[in-house]
């Protein structure tokens, strides 16, 4: 074999999953398309995330979250839910315990630059940076990826974690549900004259959905959520117009707002594999899941599940066994499918209610919003999926969030 394990793609799941196996005893290879000066220093693309407490705990065990300067960490303290026009809105406090934030904030391209920085010291990793694959497979004696130059690799295992449209995935016969919202999510940093109380806003409007996630400072990431065929008005719009509209769909609550550097768009397209596993062959990040960012789960469930694949193939290493077994890959399958399965139907169902303008609807939006603030054992239920502290366990889907 020329590798033990190759990972396909070198996004946070990918790398970070690379380093959850420094002490494995695997000789491990990363091929990923990009250059690794792009890699290295990643450009800004307008994307903030919102970590949960168990996303910080696992880059800390891998020395990323150390990586990242402290003053670019922005706790989200509260969150607040807001259905159209309405003055009601459904509040979440961070718990009197000793519990510090609901979450956390970080630029996407700080992350990305701290992971990397922290798989690039590994000793048995070996990345393959400006490297496109042409097909993988694999049979009972191992597995192979052809490389598009004309070069094949052998490997006991390959796990892709190549997007949500992850070409290796279909290779390997894995089918996926995918959920193409027809919306087009618009992402931009604004300033503004009042403090956001580190305080994070979701307003489900009618007709779109403006998130404020709060930055350090008083600055602020805003997602605006349309449908597609608004998105270009929406990009085109001056910032002057552009400054005021964000204002007033905030009913002036951050005061003057201000656009600082580009406005970016993202498609919105969901995406669930019906497995996670073949032979010798596993998906991890994007490729297994690719969620909708209203419930800002999508990064963290990248993170969980290669913490959990990476624990099995330890566990397996440690007691002798083929850390590629059927066995060991299904375990993690079960483990990552209880997390993500009702996550991710639950969120695509929580995103048909709140962008749904029919009045039935916008009834039902109103009665799910009073009932989760007045009801403590559900508003308690929400808050700790908001946080996700330890690995998810419960099948409860999240509410909202983002």
């Amino acid at each position: 074999m020329d590798y033990d394990l190759v990972i396909i793609g070198a996004g946070p799941s990918g790398l970070s999953f690379a380093c959850s196996l420094r002490d494995s005893g695997l000789n491990i290879a990363v091929i990923e398309k990009q250059s690794r000066q792009l890699l290295a220093d990643p450009p800004i693309d307008g994307r903030d995330i919102a970590l949960t407490h168990l996303s910080r705990k696992l880059m800390k065990q891998q020395g990323s979250w150390q990586r990242i300067d402290s003053r670019h960490v922005s706790p989200i303290k509260r969150a607040e839910v807001i259905d159209g026009e309405s003055l009601y809105t459904l509040n979440f406090d961070t718990p009197s315990d000793e519990t510090d934030a609901l979450g956390f904030l970080i630029s996407n391209f700080r992350i990305r630059k701290a992971i990397f920085e922290e798989f690039d010291k590994l000793e048995n990793a070996t990345l393959m940076d400006a490297t496109e694959v042409s097909q993988v497979s694999s049979d009972d004696s191992g597995a192979t990826v052809s490389l598009a130059l004309g070069d094949n690799i052998r490997t006991s295992m390959i796990v892709a974690a190549d997007t949500r449209f992850s070409a290796s995935r279909r290779q390997m016969g894995i089918s996926s549900g995918l959920h193409d919202f027809g919306r087009t999510a618009i992402v931009c940093w604004m300033e503004h004259a009042l403090s956001h109380h580190q305080t994070a806003f979701e307003c489900f409007h009618y007709g779109r959905t403006l998130a404020v996630l709060p930055m350090p400072g008083n600055m602020s990431s805003i997602v605006v959520t349309a449908a597609t065929d608004q998105a270009e008005a929406i990009l085109d719009m001056k910032r002057a117009t552009y400054n005021q509209d964000i204002e007033e769909h905030l009913n002036g609550r951050l005061g003057a707002m201000q656009q600082k550097g580009k406005r970016y768009p993202y498609p919105l397209v969901g995406v669930h594999a019906n497995r996670f596993f073949a032979q010798r062959f596993a998906l991890i990040g994007d490729a297994a899941v690719g969620m909708h960012p209203v419930t800002a789960h999508g990064f963290n469930l990248g993170l969980s599940g290669q913490d959990l694949l990476a624990d099995e193939i330890s566990s397996s290493i440690s007691q002798g066994g083929d850390f590629w077994h059927p066995t060991v890959l299904s375990r993690y399958q079960q483990k990552h499918m209880l997390s993500t399965r009702p996550l991710y139907h639950g969120t695509n169902s929580i995103v048909s209610l709140f962008t749904n303008d029919s009045l039935p609807a916008t009834l039902l939006r109103k009665a799910a919003l009073r009932l989760s603030n007045n009801l403590p054992p559900v508003k308690w239920a929400i808050t700790q999926k908001l946080m996700a502290k330890n690995q998810i366990k419960s099948i409860l889907p999240a509410l909202l969030h983002r």
